[in-house]
């Protein structure tokens, strides 16, 4: 064979690898972007599009069954590919409790499952506090801190976040108003009922609602320095009808009086003008005040959804509704959105200027309460023992009851509600109710901490269960 000649059969092979090759680098390249995007084949070797399952849980490193069986995805905080559909996710571990839910998978999408709690099985039990005389108990956002009120202005606060719990008390001594106090009285007893105590995220203010006699008033208080504190019924010398804390630190409020909106600037002391009329509801999210403003005339009913910026003088009408409304604005990921419920239709509103209805839904029941959970992730709606919460992540709505209206968080994702001394714990959307602890004290709340206890109230004692082996 000539020179020639093999030069071209060697000229041939290398060209002819090298388009298998690029062949072979553009499949993989195709069959990896068709992975990303979910595309898989399923057991009848058909090509489908799948989704994500991301799954963690408290204590970590639990055991994840997929449908009843085995799994290559066996351990918690990882990821899995799942065909589009109802898969039941299950969770396990040594010594703990199970958690279990169907979910619905859809194609290309992400579904997280971050929140499942599996409960020690032998929890080492002990008292933690004697908590006689209380007559009153609120945590703080981050569950570290337990603020005890009595019928005296004494309050004490403990430290729940360490091994060893600390203590010490506040005097609140003349913030709150005593009708019954008089000029020979020292003034050191609280007489108030305590409707509601709010706290600001920076863990050291609470804004307390407190009725007293005919009257109600508001009280910022500030428990790492209560000198700081402010009665702002009596500065301001107002009858506010509802007030909420706008920043981290409490220092700027937003109040209603007569339906009127105000700013409360906490560190001047000092109130503005009106700043929009006519409010039946509002929410915020930082610096943006979403609100329900009656426009009636003598010959129609008019309701609008509005919204106003903080250093904006213009009100924005969002959409006129037919019937008063409540409305609570929430961020979930990067977008944000408002949920409006008026009878038993629940509005989620979206995109960028809040202009788009992406759902609706009709419930069984009429919501009296609507509060917005864990970063935005749920919403639920309450009247009395009926709940439904709107999964954001699964965008639907699930109704169920707890066994009282006692109920509360227990951190979270979790609701507690405490029927014949017994602490049953729930999903926000219902699921895995577990009974966990005995001989528990109704209205006093409950709450974990840190992951590592569980903190409850029987008698007049506080009590603690270890969650995690030690």
């Amino acid at each position: 064979m000539d020179q020639e000649k093999i030069k071209r059969i060697q000229h041939f092979k290398v060209i002819a690898s090298e388009i298998v090759m690029v062949i072979a680098v553009i499949l993989t390249v195709l069959i990896l972007a068709l992975i990303v995007s979910g595309y898989w084949l399923n057991a009848d070797f058909e090509v489908e599009r799948q989704g994500l399952l991301q799954v963690s849980s408290i204590p970590t490193g639990a055991d994840v069954n997929i449908d009843g069986g085995s799994s290559w995805l066996q351990r918690t905080n990882t990821s899995k590919t799942l065909s589009s559909g109802e898969h039941t996710v299950t969770l396990s571990k040594d010594g703990y409790d199970t958690w279990s839910k169907t979910i619905n998978i859809r194609e290309g999408l992400l579904y997280r499952l971050h929140y499942p709690r599996l409960f020690l099985n032998n929890r080492e039990i002990e008292t933690a506090a004697d908590i006689d005389g209380a007559t009153f108990a609120t945590i703080s956002p981050d569950r570290s801190i337990l603020l005890l009120t009595n019928d005296t202005t004494k309050w004490r606060i403990l430290s729940l976040n360490s091994e060893k719990i600390s203590s010490h008390t506040i005097n609140v001594e003349g913030l709150f108003t005593n009708p019954d106090s008089s000029e020979d009285s020292d003034d050191t007893s609280f007489t108030g009922q305590i409707v509601s105590a709010d706290w600001a995220n920076d863990n050291a203010h609470v804004l307390f609602n407190v009725k007293n006699a005919e009257t109600t008033e508001w009280v910022m208080v500030n428990i790492d320095n209560v000198k700081d504190s402010i009665n702002l019924s009596r500065k301001f010398d107002m009858d506010f009808d509802n007030i909420q804390i706008m920043n981290n630190s409490a220092s700027a409020l937003l109040s209603l009086q007569g339906q009127n909106l105000r700013k409360i600037d906490v560190a001047s002391e000092q109130i503005s003008a009106i700043l929009a009329e006519k409010i039946i509801s509002l929410d915020h999210y930082e610096n943006e005040v979403i609100f329900i403003a009656d426009q009636s005339t003598d010959d129609a009913e008019e309701y609008t959804l509005n919204l106003f910026k903080m250093g904006d003088d213009k009100v924005t009408k969002l959409d006129t509704i037919n019937r008063p409304t409540q409305v609570v604005v929430s961020k979930f990921y990067d977008d944000k959105y408002i949920t409006t419920v008026h009878d038993d239709i629940v509005t989620l509103y979206g995109e960028a200027d809040f202009t788009k209805v992406v759902e609706e839904f009709t419930l069984s029941f009429n919501p009296a309460r609507i509060k917005v959970g864990h970063n935005g992730e749920f919403i639920i709606l309450t009247n009395g023992s009926n709940i439904a919460a709107l999964d954001m992540e699964a965008l639907s709505v699930v109704e169920w009851n707890t066994e009282n209206i006692d109920y509360g968080w227990l951190d979270d994702d979790m609701v507690y509600d405490i029927s014949d001394g017994s602490l049953i714990v729930y999903d926000f959307d219902g699921l895995n109710r577990r009974e966990i602890a005995k001989n528990v004290k109704s209205g006093f709340p409950s709450t974990i901490t840190d992951n590592k206890w569980l903190y409850y109230f029987s008698d007049n004692s506080l009590i603690r269960e270890w969650l995690i082996e030690h």
